[in-house]
């Protein structure tokens, strides 16, 4: 019979997953074709996390995949905007490895660890920190991370140490070090994969930033 998986091993599993690298890519929308160019792009630059928003069946066909490409390489890809229990079905079915979600909803959070799939729910406020916390997550998605800005990470800091934040939206390699120096421990990037001259900054945030992924996890 199969364990149920549990906030716990759901944190663990986050700490192994970005361990290595303080990047997550983020495929929105780009169809299979693409989605698998652009994976293949961060890998090649050290990103040793993929997500792929399922919002359409091509994008539930772009994940699956993807998580093949990824599986030959020894990569982890998660499945984003995972906002429904049914959501939660389509991500195990194309063998997503984790799901995330733009907000905090218990119900998704236990399908997916029933599933036996990590989840990073998105928070905005401290209400809804408290409780994720409360459930026992200690990796939350901050969403949007462009707008809430880097001294909401300094503030929430404060009375949740504890937690671990992967910022998402509106970032690249223009104010990716910004979000990391205000506490963030990973930050999720999209459109800057496709940019030839964000590649090379972004490479440089990562070789500067692994040891001190490591050494903060």
């Amino acid at each position: 019979m199969e364990t149920l998986m549990t906030t716990g091993d759901s944190n663990s599993w986050f700490d192994q997953a970005f361990r290595r690298a303080p990047l997550m890519a983020i495929l929105r929308g780009f169809g299979t074709a693409r989605s698998l160019e652009l994976a293949a792009t961060a890998w090649d630059l050290g990103l040793d996390c993929v997500e792929v928003p399922i919002q359409t069946p091509a994008d539930v066909e772009a994940l699956a995949a993807v998580v093949e490409a990824g599986a030959a390489r020894g990569k982890q890809v998660g499945a984003g905007t995972v906002v429904m229990p049914e959501h939660v079905a389509q991500a195990h079915a194309a063998g997503a490895a984790f799901t995330v979600s733009p907000g905090f909803d218990p119900e998704v959070v236990q399908a997916s660890l029933a599933a036996g799939m990590p989840s990073l729910p998105g928070v905005a406020t401290p209400s809804e920190i408290q409780l994720a916390a409360k459930l026992g997550l200690l990796w939350l998605k901050a969403f949007p991370a462009s707008e809430l800005g880097t001294g909401w990470f300094k503030a929430v800091c404060g009375p949740f140490p504890q937690l671990k934040f992967v910022a998402t939206g509106g970032l690249d390699a223009g104010n990716a070090a910004d979000y990391l120096d205000a506490g963030v421990r990973v930050v999720a990037v999209g459109s800057a994969l496709q940019d030839p001259n964000q590649l090379g900054a972004l490479a440089g945030l990562l070789t500067s930033r692994n040891r001190d992924a490591v050494s903060r996890l």
